[in-house]
């Protein structure tokens, strides 16, 4: 994503313009002009502010939502948790940031997807686990640095997209799912043997990226 710091009350406003019309118009250039018009910028100043196009929006999306999660855990004094807690408490924070606009996130989904799409996606979750793994307070460059990060892009993915489709009330059906997740993981073993050979390598996404791949290929991640 291009480094824009100086453009970035555009670039929220040309966000907040956006979500209302994905739901009718998918993540698209078409929507992306009608936030252009929706926030009163022309079209060259979306240009300017996101060069990436409508890949680059999500990821800004992502990212303004790891820091609504990060800030909310902070003001909550999450460090008086215990640490299983904070993660817990940590995606549904995640999964609130972005909740008055479901449609959007599906659709989101959707489009990183697709292949020309996915190294987007993989990045936007690596910067997710990132986030809630640095919040909680974990420091640590170790081996068990990817493994910690594969199991929770597991744990979150699973519970993200069963939140899609849940109607319980205050999503407590998908508050269930994932601490029957969380207490899945707990009781698996660390898979250090597929692994070992990370802890050689310091933290990166595009390494993160590859490791969430083959573990796709071999029957999905968590």
């Amino acid at each position: 994503m291009a480094d824009a710091p100086h453009m970035d009350a555009e670039r929220r406003a040309i966000l907040d313009a956006i979500l209302p019309h994905v739901p009718f118009d998918g993540w698209s250039q078409r929507a992306l002009r009608g936030a252009a018009a929706g926030a009163g910028l022309d079209v060259a100043m979306v240009q300017l502010a996101f060069p990436g196009g409508v890949a680059e929006v999500i990821a800004y999306w992502s990212d303004a939502a790891d820091a609504a999660m990060a800030a909310a855990y902070a003001e909550a004094d999450g460090d008086e948790m215990r640490f299983r807690e904070r993660i817990t408490w940590l995606v549904r924070a995640r999964i609130g940031a972005v909740a008055d606009h479901r449609e959007a996130v599906r659709r989101a989904l959707t489009y990183l997807a697709q292949p020309q799409h996915s190294g987007a996606g993989l990045r936007c979750l690596y910067r997710t686990v990132d986030e809630m793994w640095y919040a909680a307070g974990d420091r640590a460059t170790d081996f068990n640095f990817y493994t910690k990060r594969l199991t929770l892009a597991g744990v979150y993915s699973s519970t993200l997209l069963y939140w899609l489709d849940d109607a319980s009330e205050d999503s407590e059906a998908t508050w269930e799912f994932l601490d029957r997740r969380i207490a899945g993981v707990m009781r698996v073993p660390q898979r250090k043997e597929k692994l070992r050979r990370a802890g050689t390598y310091l933290p990166n996404p595009k390494r993160f990226a590859r490791l969430v791949s083959e573990r796709l290929r071999e029957g999905g991640v968590g």
